[in-house]
């Protein structure tokens, strides 16, 4: 039993350690940007030796991979809000929500963004166990759009690519406003629109 508690013990020390090194990494990213994360200053950071680090983490693309889990885990708790409850009840309502909160998400952090949506660092892949948590949230999006008519890969395209689009147009040209947040109502509205013309126009051909 005490050994039991001493391996637990240790493990949680490396845990704890481990979270802390992830938690300086997102400092650092977000003081000098996404590929400006130096080992030297994590080292510094948390009080050791930047070769200590590698005693953590196996390299640096570890690292941002347990930030690209963490910010996946931070996002689907943010999905939660729109839950399939929500979308049972009222879907397009829980879209237009899902989009706001998205947008929020993403122009609230931009080196989360990066990480998270656009292929910032070179090399860079995500686990595995990781990605799983990002497949999650794009088949909880893909739930959501299908209780609105949308069943086609294609339309599922334009509506990443107008959501990161949005996200994209806040961080870069209103950091910390809302101009385009204020749009994503409106967006959804029009992707819609196009949902709904398009399915009676394929009801009048058939």
């Amino acid at each position: 039993m005490s050994g039991k508690s001493n391996i637990d013990r240790k493990t949680a020390r490396r845990q704890a350690t481990q979270a802390e090194i992830v938690a300086a990494s997102w400092d650092l990213v977000r003081e000098h940007g996404l590929a400006g994360l130096a080992m030297r200053d994590l080292g510094e950071r948390v009080g050791m030796r930047a070769q200590s680090i590698y005693s953590y983490f196996a390299s640096k693309h570890e690292i941002y991979d347990a930030m690209f889990l963490e910010g996946y885990q931070a996002f689907a708790d943010v999905l939660g809000t729109s839950s399939g409850v929500q979308i049972e009840g009222d879907p397009v309502a829980a879209a237009k929500e899902t989009a706001k909160h998205f947008v929020q998400f993403c122009s609230s952090d931009p080196a989360r963004y990066q990480l998270l949506f656009q292929r910032t660092i070179p090399g860079f892949e995500p686990s595995p166990e990781s990605y799983a948590v990002a497949i999650e949230v794009y088949e909880y999006t893909r739930e959501l759009l299908a209780a609105v008519g949308v069943h086609d890969e294609a339309t599922l395209d334009l509506w990443t690519a107008t959501m990161t689009g949005l996200a994209d147009q806040q961080i870069s040209n209103d950091p910390g406003g809302d101009r385009w947040l204020r749009l994503t109502d409106r967006a959804v509205e029009m992707l819609l629109t196009d949902v709904q013309t398009q399915t009676t126009e394929k009801a009048i051909k058939a």
